[in-house]
């Protein structure tokens, strides 16, 4: 939902006529706002787009460059790196959300690659030991380095040898989760997730190195430029900056530039929920919370109202806005039809909405740029 040409969507006029939403706010630009037009132009409509996403297999190994980077590969490989922009992007849970994010803390990954024999052939011996002294070293600048030549290593690891120490640790993890339930740990469960999506791949390793999480509905995560994620099940509202510029390294037949990846991905560790985002309560309005990251392309509302027949003023912002009706259904003021679940609705910039629930409780999702 936004004006990206990889994706457009399309408004739906009265009378049913539908107009490409970005030659509609072309033509009609005092829907984006003064505030939003001052900050971000106008000529390419929104500067952030909205997503529902329902994850039933891993999504890709990857990150989002920054915008001077993406600015870089554009212009070097405009047919993978489709824009110019940068990509940072929050992810809400509708669902249990499972993703990798981050790197996990050091001494996690030195564990793994002490007491995974697999993990240490697929890294070579001679690596491993390099690794472990530059982990354990009091230097951070050469745990650091350390730390990505190991994860190099491994993304660039010979697909025979992968394949191989692969099939092993899988053999080795399903026999475990079937005779020692009770010692079988999560990063077993999600190797053989991921290997029987997408056996062989250099993806199904990196659960070694990076933080495995579960959101619950309602829980976020924020992403900036360079932090490595893969999404790998369940059902999201995603929101971010007006981009496809993805760098992926593996759980994907798509395009990987693994060198792209390993040499800009940002090394910081610590645990998973680091990188959960917190909610902003407005004191004065009990049924709407706010996510709101340090970006100014998007944000995101959250409205749940619980009884049918409450009355809710849908407040003004000074850009113009995406609706999600997530559940429930509602008479809006400024709209023909009803509001109901699964519709999505385009609010032009300082209008404000009364709605009447007419079947409760609903629940919405508003995308809109911090102007």
């Amino acid at each position: 939902m936004g004006t990206h040409p990889k994706g457009p969507c399309y408004v739906l006029l009265p009378g049913n006529k539908g107009h490409l939403l970005s030659d509609y706010l072309e033509k009609n630009t005092y829907l984006l706002g003064d505030a939003l037009i001052q900050r971000f132009g106008g000529e390419n409509g929104l500067p952030f787009l909205f997503k529902v996403l329902s994850i039933n297999k891993a999504l890709s190994i990857q990150m989002h460059p920054t915008k001077e980077h993406a600015e870089q590969l554009h212009k070097r490989d405009p047919k993978n790196y489709p824009d110019s922009n940068h990509k940072p992007e929050l992810a809400i849970a509708l669902t249990p959300f499972q993703a990798l994010i981050g790197f996990r803390p050091l001494i996690e990954i030195l564990n793994f690659i002490r007491m995974i024999p697999e993990l240490r052939a697929v890294l070579g011996e001679e690596t491993c030991v390099r690794v472990e002294k530059g982990m354990t070293g009091p230097i951070q600048d050469d745990q650091l380095k350390a730390l990505k030549m190991a994860f190099t290593t491994l993304m660039q690891a010979d697909h025979a040898t992968l394949l191989t120490q692969g099939t092993n640790l899988f053999k080795y993890f399903k026999a475990m989760s079937t005779d020692h339930k009770n010692l079988f740990q999560e990063h077993g469960h999600i190797f053989l997730q991921l290997w029987e999506e997408f056996p062989g791949d250099v993806g199904c390793f990196c659960v070694f190195f990076m933080n495995h999480i579960i959101l619950q509905p309602g829980e976020a995560i924020f992403l900036g430029p360079n932090n490595p994620h893969a999404y790998l099940k369940g059902d999201c509202v995603e929101v971010m900056a007006n981009s496809d510029n993805v760098v992926r390294a593996g759980l994907t037949p798509k395009f990987r530039d693994v060198d792209v990846l390993t040499e800009y991905v940002d090394y910081s560790q610590g645990p998973g929920e680091d990188y959960k985002f917190p909610l902003t309560h407005d004191n004065d309005d009990v049924w709407t919370s706010y996510y709101l990251p340090p970006v100014s392309e998007f944000g995101v509302a959250r409205t749940e109202i619980p009884d049918a027949n409450a009355i809710y003023t849908l407040p003004e912002l000074g850009s113009a806005s995406i609706l999600l009706c997530l559940t429930g259904s509602a008479k809006c003021s400024i709209a023909e039809e009803n509001i109901e679940k699964g519709t999505v609705w385009l609010l032009p910039a300082n209008t404000e909405a009364e709605i009447r629930i007419l079947e409760g409780p609903i629940v919405l999702y508003r995308a809109f740029a911090q102007v």
